[in-house]
């Protein structure tokens, strides 16, 4: 049988495995979708996160979510596509106008 200060040890471990960050957490609101292997969030940027998206169901050929707003060029998030800047830098423009980079 489990003592009462094992069982509360046991549990107070147990809850740090389910806070760690997930892609999109915080303010980004949450993954939306993929665009290749990069996560879109719910505002409409990419995030940061080393992990691969796959989400099933869910490619890069078949983006279910419509954007918000749609930018002046073909560089929006929800659709996947990137600029580059005049130094290198990738980046997409997410929905409230902002730009987005992708991580190398």
């Amino acid at each position: 049988m489990w003592s009462a200060p094992v069982l509360v040890v046991a549990l107070a471990l147990s809850g740090q495995v389910f806070a760690q960050n997930q892609p999109c957490s915080g303010k980004k609101g949450g993954i939306s979708q993929c665009a290749g292997d990069k996560f879109v969030c719910n505002d409409g940027s990419i995030s940061a996160s080393k992990k691969v998206c796959s989400i099933p169901g869910n490619s890069a050929a078949a983006v279910t979510a419509t954007p918000k707003r749609k930018s002046a060029t073909s560089c929006d998030c929800r659709s996947g596509s990137y600029c580059t800047g005049p130094r290198g830098g990738t980046y997409c423009y997410s929905d409230s106008g902002r730009k987005s980079y992708v991580r190398k």
